[in-house]
Order: structure tokens, then C-alpha cells, then sequence
């Protein structure tokens, strides 16, 4: 398809960058991703208020594995998000549609090897994590029943990118805010009223899953235009594949090096014992709610930055760097007094187990500060999201990653778990000031006028 054949739409060209119009994307999608941590908040409030930190151990490691599956086909929202973007910004309707079927087929397709699999999925992962035999029992069990939705988990990613590539933050707040409510419900009915526990809890997942994919598609669906409908030649193209691919292959890579980032984190964690594996559970919970409120800034940067590059046009690309950039580091600091103020509170209600609470708070300000050591990471993700440049993206992640290594191999003998906790807020400002750095020369690059 040629340029001249897209079809017309209201936001090709030039566009002027704005507070308001950041917000409008930022603010529903802070909203609809903080119902995530929320829900981790209730999960392991629910399997920590039966005050046994065998069973809240069980269910961090099993969390850390589906981390480790899904947010490695984190790609599937990014790829999506960045193509979806560019092709809003030069006005191509029929190119948004194809790239929405490219990303779902995809999906689908991950989704259902990922649960013909799951055993071997099961056995290298907790070979990886090394739990102890009770803790490996609770997660096995947590993680059979809760793999069930992963195709439909992996559709939500393909779904939730093209929304967020169109900038209709409104409808990413309503779609998230059904799947994880769906689950916040049925965690606490199936996990504490009707005492199914860990399962209760896995099948609360699949639930909301299941019932976010199909409302998704049908709003999705429901709102494109016929007239602009690519064919399916159109779609599976290998010309157009290629830079979907391309991208997945960079995403894949950054997002596992960081999922083993974080997995290196909770392994190391289980040399220290199940309470102090269980307070740190709890604690990188505060760190996820500090992630997903950033994560809404890091939305708006990917769609704006993206759009720019679509429409060609450097002043919206700037000025949407410079106005995400204070938000994000102003939220940030914010959230870290707030979680220094208060965090002991939020200790008491996600565990009533008197030990990992004592551990908890020892380790309260380091997890507090990951927001402002994360601000600039979560926000430099968007940019090279919504850029497409996966590469440089995938590079400097692993970069931090070996700074992140040697890191640790200094800190833990030296300090413990204190060690720990300083090694993840090194690796978190190492990737935001790595990427950061790149800018300049991958903005001269793409802007430069065609020859």
C-alpha cells in the first residue's frame, strides 16, 4: 500500500504538544494501572491474612514466573503501541487496523504454546527459583490453574497497545479497570469467603483474563471502519511484518533481561529465608504501584512520541520529552514521601504475619525511593516505545543489567538484603540515564529531512 492510499484522518500533520492533552492520555491510564498493583495488594492480602508465610511465599514466586512468561511477551503491547502510534500520526487508518491483527493473531498464537508448555514451564521455573519444598508446592498449584488464561492474557496485550497507539486513554481505563476489578472481586470471594486460597485467588485471574479479552474485541471492533479494512494479504505481508518482528525480537529481549533482573532479585531473596522472601514480596509490591502510577506518563510519552514521528514534526517530539520528563519526576517524588509517610500502614494490611512485618519495615525506604530512581527508566521506556527504536531500547537494557550484576556481586555480601535493595535502585537509574543519553543522536536521525 502506498502513502497515497491511506485514508485521511483528523490527527495526520503537525500538533502542538499540551499539559491537557498529556493528561488526558496519562490520567485514565495511571487510574486503570494502578488497579494492578491494587490487585496485587488484595492477592496478597488475601493469602496473607491466613498468617502463614509459607503460602505468601508460594504466591510471590509464582507471580515472578508469570512475570516472567508474560511481561516477556511484553512486546505485544509496545510493538503495538509504537506501530499504532506513527500510523495515527501520518493519518493511515487502513495501516492501524492492520497492525491490530498482525499484533492479535500473534497473541493467540503465544498464548496457547505458552499453555501447551506449562509444565516445562513450570519445572525450569521453579529449577530457576529454587523455592523450598512447601513454598514450590503452593506455587504449583497457583501456577496450573492460573495459565489457563495466558492466550487470553497475551489478546489483552495486543488490544490494550492499539488503544493506547490511538491515545484513547478513556477506553484503557475502562478495559483495565474490568479485568482487574473483575479479579479484586473474585480474589477476595473465592480466595477468603469461600476459602479456596491460592486457587481461589489463580482463578479470579483467569476470570478477569477471559472477560477483559472479549470486551475488548468487541469494542475494538465494533469501532473500525469497514471502508478501510486491510485484506488479509495485506496483513500477513512480509514486507509489513518485518518491522513488527523486528520490534518484538528487541522488545522480547529487553523485557526478559529485565524480568531476569528481577527473577535474579527474588532468587538471591530466597538465600535470606521465607520471611525475609515474604518482606520483600510485600515490598516490591509498594515498588509495583510506584511502577504502574509511572507508567501512565510513559503511556502518554509513547503515544505523543510516537504520533510526532508518524507526522514528522520535531517541535511536538521536544515538547512532549520536556513536559512528560516533569511530570513523571514531580509524580515521583511525591510518591516516594507518600510511601515513606505511610507505608507502615500498607504493610499492616497486606500481611498480619508479626515477623515479616518487622522485616518489611527495615526495608520500607529503599522500596519508597524506587520511584524517584525509576521515574526517568518508566519514562524513557515510553519515548523509545513510541519511537520504535527497539534497538538502542534492548541495548542499553543490557548494559544496566551487567552494571546491575556486578552491582550485586559488591553489595549483598557486603550488606545483606540492604545490599539487595540498593542493587535494584542502581539498576533502575542506570537504565534511565542510559537511554536518556541516546536521545540526541536518534532524534537527529529521525527528523533528518528526507534526501
Amino acid at each position: 500500500m502506498t502513502a497515497s492510499s491511506a485514508s485521511p484522518s483528523d490527527a495526520a500533520g503537525p500538533f502542538h504538544v499540551t499539559h491537557r492533552l498529556i493528561l488526558a492520555i496519562a490520567l485514565p491510564m495511571t487510574l486503570g494501572f494502578l488497579t494492578t498493583p491494587l490487585l496485587g495488594l488484595v492477592d496478597t492480602a488475601v493469602v496473607g491474612r491466613m498468617g502463614q508465610a509459607t503460602l505468601l511465599a508460594g504466591l510471590a514466586v509464582g507471580a515472578i514466573l508469570f512475570d516472567l512468561i508474560f511481561t516477556t511477551f511484553n512486546f505485544l503491547r509496545a510493538a503495538t503501541t509504537g506501530l499504532v502510534a506513527q500510523a495515527y500520526g501520518r493519518g493511515d487508518r487502513r495501516e492501524q487496523q492492520a497492525v491490530f491483527w498482525r499484533s492479535l493473531v500473534i497473541a493467540l498464537i503465544c498464548g496457547t504454546v505458552s499453555l501447551l508448555v506449562s509444565p516445562l514451564l513450570l519445572s525450569g521455573g521453579l529449577w530457576l527459583m529454587g523455592p523450598e519444598p512447601e513454598v514450590a508446592a503452593v506455587t504449583s498449584s497457583y501456577f496450573l490453574c492460573r495459565i489457563i488464561s495466558a492466550p487470553a492474557a497475551l489478546a489483552n496485550y495486543a488490544i490494550l497497545g492499539f488503544v493506547l497507539g490511538r491515545g484513547e486513554g478513556t477506553i484503557g481505563l475502562m478495559l483495565q479497570t474490568l479485568i482487574n476489578g473483575i479479579n479484586i472481586v473474585l480474589s477476595i470471594l473465592l480466595g477468603l469467603v469461600f476459602g479456596w486460597g491460592v486457587i481461589g485467588v489463580a482463578l479470579a485471574t483467569v476470570t478477569g483474563e477471559i472477560v477483559g479479552a472479549l470486551a475488548g474485541f468487541a469494542i475494538v471492533y465494533g469501532r473500525f471502519d469497514r471502508k478501510d479494512a486491510p485484506r488479509w494479504a495485506e496483513i500477513f505481508d512480509r514486507e509489513r511484518l518485518k518491522p513488527l518482528f523486528g520490534l518484538n525480537r528487541d522488545i522480547m529481549i529487553r523485557s526478559f533481561v529485565l524480568l531476569a533482573a528481577f527473577t535474579l532479585m527474588t532468587r538471591i531473596g530466597t538465600a535470606f529465608g521465607p520471611v525475609t522472601l515474604a518482606a520483600n514480596a510485600v515490598l516490591m509490591t509498594i515498588f509495583l504501584v510506584a511502577g504502574y502510577y509511572l507508567d501512565g506518563l510513559a503511556n502518554a510519552a509513547e503515544q505523543l512520541i510516537g504520533r510526532s514521528i508518524g507526522a514528522r514534526y520535531r517541535p511536538a517530539f521536544d515538547r512532549a520529552l520536556r513536559l512528560t520528563a516533569a511530570w513523571a519526576l514531580g509524580l515521583a517524588l511525591v510518591t516516594t514521601v507518600a510511601f515513606l509517610l505511610f507505608g507502615d500502614g500498607l504493610i499492616d494490611l497486606l500481611t498480619t504475619a508479626p515477623d515479616v512485618r518487622a522485616e518489611a519495615y527495615e526495608y520500607l525506604p529503599w522500596a519508597a525511593v524506587t520511584a524517584m530512581t525509576g521515574a526517568l527508566a518508566f519514562l524513557m521506556d515510553g519515548v523509545f516505545i513510541g519511537a520504535t527504536w527497539s534497538r538502542e531500547m534492548r541495548n542499553m537494557m543490557i548494559v544496566a543489567f551487567v552494571g546491575y550484576a556486578a552491582a550485586l556481586a559488591v553489595l549483598v555480601p557486603a550488606f545483606g538484603n540492604h545490599g539487595l535493595w540498593a542493587g535494584l535502585n542502581l539498576f533502575l537509574l542506570m537504565r534511565g540515564l542510559f537511554l536518556l543519553s541516546r536521545i540526541p543522536t536518534k532524534a537527529r536521525q529521525t527528523f533528518r529531512p528526507a534526501q
